[in-house]
């Protein structure tokens, strides 16, 4: 699959990363700023991450003379002791010098804890998901991350491939994201037009992540129904270990393969992380094979400067199992579509990411500047042949500053982002997985203008207003070059959305580590490609849609007291012109449509008590954690569905956890997955799937310092279940062979090394 690709995107995103570290070249040639204290630290840490004895380069005189004062700095001398009378021959006693070595620091690589206290300065429902609570499961895709965390829908359809919906974003989608901004380190990893794919996320090669919900995306630019997920990588600063190699397998043919090396060597730091995965599938024709690579390599100019490429590439081959019937997803659940083995229906992707992201802090402030570039191709055998070729590139600078205001702590964000993309899009009959006569020929574009800000004011010293907008034009263009037999004729079309998008909130902390908030936020969702090209006969036409705006309102209050730690938010949100989806034909990508006026409301609940401690040891614990998405979503005097729920999302969704710790030496843990009424499948409200409950256990061991070895079975009572499915307008009417069957039993066992 070659062609002739234009250069020019790959340039700019070039030209956009060579323009972040000419203005960190330039910040260092004026910062007189010592690197004598950055090269100790680097140095010793170098030592412990390589496991050897650090040697310092040597130094000229006036370094040396520059860095004495930060080098004693980081020694802790005796208290000055009275000094003896005149004469006295009593001697001085002097005290050993003790020298303690500062933890590394990197600008581009935030820990965890520098992490947590950033977002939760945010005066709104935000989440945060530490790497370690799954690091010692069978975690393959975004539900193994996502699972346990308050407001975040995510169920499995196969492979990697699943949906992810928060308050009710995407809530009709039937593939891919809709209404989520995917960021990664900070950096988008969506296309131009805002649509994106899951596979490139590797659970086991993140470090964190961070859940912004609905506007409160706003501190990065997004201003989502959804919100952003920010999937945060680690570094050589960051990595557990410096050197990590895991080997897992179990059921449906399942083995993978995860190796990640770090090293410091001075001001430069490197990290890479290689997975490799192969599985049959529970269901026939759903054999997937995973290549993923994420990469980073930083340095330091300065103490002040600093900048880090992100790499990333990922092979994705997965089989499409097709969706199925009610009857047939609930008595034949390993069954493939008919279509899916007549048509070798896959989805194929190779994908390759380059990023950028300087630093540069200021006496006050911090400049951080993104920029980034992305190749994908697809190759996708499904009603059709679509085949794609296409380029995302971008650049984002963004301000951050701690300031006082008359007297007040005042924090401040200021930012711009521009990214836009081009995309070459053919269509072909599908000839058992190959390509046959082309049907269509076009270009798809897309262009981004955004400028945001955020002002956090603490008029009272626990009592903050938050105060932020983003301005954004968005343009979409859309080529068909005509020239195929269905498709003669030439036509070109484009749209353009434009708005601001506000938002007010208050955050109140009356004590340490509690926190209540309440915010008032406007979210706009902008068609993706998706949504504006669909399928009419054997080709594809422009559809125009209007972009889909809503005003949210939500309160909640989260924190820690004593044993017990809660989040609970609730929300309110009137859309107009919500980007729904219907299917027609199974194989038939859906139709989206903009409804009248929607309303999306629920409760996101989480908690967890430890209800025993130091039981049979000193430090173990028996943890209980509940979890609850209430959803309400609505039609609201719609002429045609009335005030019908919206389908897609079931109202209820409960998940328990019951586990016992012993530090990090032993760990088991049940839980229980609980659906108590199914969804409802189409909009009419007359045909709904049925409730489920599964249940699972988790174990792991430490066996030796660095080595432990985990299990994880699933759904032990091995219920029959769907898991997800694609809406229509009328179930009695349409084509209902819409469902998507949950895995069977399953266990996955497997060894983590860490050295």
């Amino acid at each position: 699959m070659s062609r002739s690709i234009t250069q020019k995107p790959l340039q700019t995103a070039i030209a956009l990363a060579l323009a972040s570290l000419g203005s960190a070249a330039h910040a260092l040639t004026n910062d007189p700023a010592s690197t004598g204290l950055s090269v100790a630290v680097d140095a010793t840490h170098a030592a412990t991450h390589a496991g050897g004895r650090a040697e310092t380069p040597p130094r000229s005189p006036a370094t040396e003379a520059a860095s004495a004062a930060p080098v004693s700095a980081l020694r802790v001398a005796q208290a000055d002791l009275p000094a003896a009378p005149q004469g006295s021959a009593a001697p001085v006693t002097t005290l050993p010098t003790t020298t303690v070595t500062a933890p590394p620091e990197s600008l581009t690589s935030p820990s965890v804890e520098e992490q947590k206290a950033n977002l939760f300065q945010t005066a709104g429902s935000v989440g945060f998901v530490d790497a370690d609570a799954y690091r010692d499961t069978y975690a393959f895709n975004l539900r193994d991350v996502l699972k346990d965390s308050p407001g975040v829908f995510v169920q499995n359809r196969y492979g990697q491939e699943l949906r992810v919906s928060i308050r009710g974003s995407g809530i009709a989608r039937g593939y891919h994201v809709r209404g989520l901004e995917l960021l990664q380190d900070g950096i988008p990893t969506n296309s131009a037009d805002g649509s994106g794919d899951y596979y490139q996320i590797d659970p086991i090669g993140l470090r964190s992540t961070e859940i912004y919900k609905g506007g409160n995306g706003l501190t990065y630019g997004s201003t989502t129904l959804g919100g952003a997920l920010n999937f945060v990588t680690p570094t050589a600063y960051t990595a557990e270990a410096p050197d990590q190699f895991r080997l897992e397998g179990g059921s449906f043919g399942t083995v993978r393969a995860s190796a990640q090396m770090s090293r410091i060597f001075g001001p430069l730091d490197a990290l890479a992380t290689v997975t490799l995965n192969r599985s049959d599938g529970y269901r026939d024709h759903a054999k997937g094979n995973y290549a993923q690579i994420n990469a980073n390599i930083g340095y330091k100019f300065s103490p002040r400067v600093e900048t880090r490429f992100f790499f990333g590439a990922y092979i994705v081959d997965q089989k499409l199992p097709g969706t199925l019937s009610l009857f047939d997803a609930l008595n034949n659940p390993t069954k493939a579509a008919a279509s899916a083995i007549s048509g070798d229906q896959a989805r194929n992707t190779r994908t390759e990411r380059l990023g950028n992201l300087t630093t540069i802090r200021f006496d006050v402030g911090q400049l951080d500047i993104a920029s980034w570039v992305i190749h994908k191709s697809l190759y996708h055998p499904i009603f059709q042949v679509i085949d794609q070729d296409g380029w995302t590139y971008g650049v984002a600078p963004r301000y951050t500053a701690n300031l006082t205001l008359a007297g007040m702590r005042n924090d401040l964000i200021v930012g711009a982002r521009f990214f836009g993309g081009n995309t070459k899009a053919d269509q072909y009959v599908n000839v058992n997985g190959n390509r046959g006569a082309q049907t269509l020929d076009s270009r798809q574009s897309a262009y981004n203008y955004e400028a945001y800000f955020e002002n956090r004011l603490f008029f009272l010293p626990t009592l903050g207003l938050m105060v932020g907008a983003k301005a954004y034009r968005d343009v979409r263009q859309y080529i068909d070059y005509g020239g195929v037999p269905g498709d003669l004729n030439y036509r070109s079309t484009s749209a353009a959305y434009s708005g601001v998008n506000p938002k007010i909130g208050l955050l109140w902390e009356p004590r340490k580590d509690v926190q209540a908030f309440i915010d008032v936020t406007r979210s706009a969702d902008v068609p993706d490609f998706t949504d504006l090209s669909q399928t009419f006969g054997a080709t594809s036409r422009f559809v125009p849609l209007a972009s889909q705006h809503a005003w949210t309102i939500e309160a909640g209050t989260r924190g820690k007291l004593d044993r017990v730690a809660w989040d609970v938010t609730a929300y309110r949100s009137l859309v107009r012109d919500q980007l729904l989806q219907y299917t027609t034909n199974p194989d038939v990508p859906a139709a989206t449509f903009n409804a009248n006026k929607t309303v999306l409301q629920g409760l996101e609940v989480g908690a967890s008590v430890d209800l025993l401690k130091n039981i049979v040891a000193t430090g173990d614990r028996v943890t209980l954690s509940q979890l609850w998405n209430y959803s309400d979503f609505r039609f609201r005097d719609d002429p045609q569905y009335g005030n019908n729920r919206i389908a897609g999302v079931p109202t209820h969704v409960l998940r328990t956890t019951l586990g016992y710790a012993l530090t990090n030496r032993f760990q088991i843990a049940a839980s229980l997955d609980w659906v108590p009424t199914g969804a409802w499948v189409d909009y009419a409200n007359t045909m709904r799937v049925p409730g489920y409950t599964l249940i699972g256990l988790q174990a792991s061991y430490l066996l030796q310092r660095g080595v432990t070895f985990y299990v994880d079975a699933r759904n032990l009572t091995d219920k029959r279940y769907v898991s997800d499915f694609s809406t229509v307008t009328d179930a009695r009417t349409a084509n209902t062979a819409v469902f998507y069957p949950g895995d069977g039993r399953s266990v996955f066992a497997g060894m983590r090394f860490a050295f």
